[in-house]
C-alpha cells in the first residue's frame, strides 16, 4: 500500500490511512500508542474516562509514541468543558468528536492548531459537519458496534452518498476488519478507514480478557441494534440483552430501560468481564474475528489483505 499520498495521511501526518476507533473501555494509551507506532492513528477513548484518568492516558501515550495520536470526545460527556481543557493543556493535536453538535468546540480546538474530525451516521449530518468547518468526517454505517445512528444505513450505502455531498476528507467506519473491506470502502469513495471491533480484540486493548475471548467466539446474528428510544446501540445478545427484551415485551417502558442501563452495565461487561449481566458492545464484523492478536500483527494482516484484494476484470 502506498503511503504519504492520501488526504487522510497528509491531514494527520500518518503513514497509513487507518484510524483506530476511540472505543469506551478498550482504547487506552497502550492501544492508541501501538496503533500510532505502526503508522496508523491511535485514538484514546475519553468516553469511559474520568478527567484525571484521561490526562494520565494522554501523558502515558506521549511517552509511548512520538507519532501523532488523538482523543475521541463524545459531546454528551458530562465533564465536557473539563475534558476539552485537559486536551488543550496536554497539547493533543487531533480530536475526534461524536454524539453531538460539531459546532460546539470545532472552532475553539482549531484555533489551537488541533485537527477535528466528527462522526456521523447520515449524509444530512455529514453536510452539517462540513458547514461547521471540521477537517474530516467519519461516516459510520450501522454495522458498527456501540452507539449508532437511528437511520440504520449500511456502510456500503452511506459512503458513496456522503462522498457525493461533501468535499472534506472522508473516513469510512462500520463493518471493516479486513484489508479487503478497507479497499472496498476506499473504492466507494473513502479516503481512509476507522476500525473498532478488530482493534478491540488485540493484546493492547484495555478491555477484559473474558470479553476479548468472547469477541472471537461470536457468529453472524449474535449482535443486535437496540435501545432506539434512548440512544441506539449494537450489543451482544446475552442475559442483560434478554432483560431489555423483556422490558420491550412488557410495554417499552423508557424509565425501566434507563433504570436497567444505569448500573454501570458497559463497564461491568467490557472492562470487568461479566459476560452475562454486562453490556457488550461490538460490531457485526466480529463474526470475522477469530483471534486476539498484537496490534502489529493486525496491521501487517490489514496491509497484506489490502494488497492481495483484487478488483475483478469485467
Amino acid at each position: 500500500m502506498k503511503t504519504g499520498h492520501n488526504r487522510i495521511t497528509e491531514l494527520f501526518t500518518i503513514q497509513y490511512p487507518i484510524i483506530q476507533a476511540g472505543m469506551i473501555w478498550h482504547s487506552g494509551w497502550k492501544l492508541a500508542s501501538a496503533v500510532s507506532n505502526c503508522g496508523g492513528l491511535g485514538i484514546i477513548g475519553a468516553g469511559s474516562m474520568y478527567p484525571d484518568i484521561l490526562r494520565e492516558n494522554i501523558q502515558k501515550c506521549k511517552m509511548a509514541t512520538n507519532k501523532p495520536f488523538g482523543v475521541n470526545v463524545p459531546m454528551l460527556y458530562p465533564n465536557l468543558e473539563e475534558i476539552i481543557q485537559i486536551i488543550l493543556e496536554e497539547g493533543v493535536k487531533i480530536v475526534f468528536t461524536s454524539a453531538g453538535n460539531p459546532k460546539t468546540y470545532t472552532e475553539t480546538l482549531q484555533k489551537e492548531g488541533i485537527k477535528v474530525a466528527h462522526v456521523v451516521s447520515s449524509t444530512k449530518f455529514a453536510v452539517k459537519c462540513e458547514d461547521a468547518g471540521v477537517d474530516a468526517i467519519v461516516a459510520e454505517g450501522f454495522e458498527a458496534g456501540g452507539h449508532n445512528g437511528r437511520d440504520e444505513t449500511t456502510t456500503f450505502c452511506l459512503i458513496p452518498n456522503v462522498k457525493n455531498h461533501i468535499s472534506k476528507p472522508l473516513i469510512a467506519a462500520g463493518g471493516i476488519a479486513l484489508g479487503s473491506q478497507m479497499k472496498a470502502a476506499m473504492i466507494l469513495g473513502a479516503d481512509g478507514v476507522q476500525i473498532g471491533s478488530r482493534f478491540a480484540a488485540t493484546v493492547e486493548a484495555s478491555a477484559h480478557e473474558n470479553w476479548k475471548k468472547k469477541i472471537t467466539e461470536l457468529n453472524e446474528g449474535d449482535t443486535h441494534l437496540t435501545l432506539k428510544e434512548l440512544a441506539p446501540v449494537r450489543m451482544v445478545k446475552n442475559k442483560f440483552f434478554g432483560e431489555l427484551e423483556d422490558i420491550y415485551q412488557s410495554g417499552r417502558d423508557k424509565d425501566a430501560l434507563i433504570a436497567s442501563l444505569g448500573r454501570a452495565r458497559a463497564k461491568r461487561g467490557m472492562f470487568e468481564g461479566d459476560m452475562e449481566d454486562g453490556e457488550l458492545e461490538i460490531g457485526q464484523v466480529s463474526a470475522l474475528i477469530n483471534d486476539i492478536l498484537p496490534v502489529e500483527t493486525v496491521f501487517s494482516n490489514l496491509l497484506k489483505e489490502f494488497e492481495e484484494a483484487k478488483t475483478p476484470v469485467l
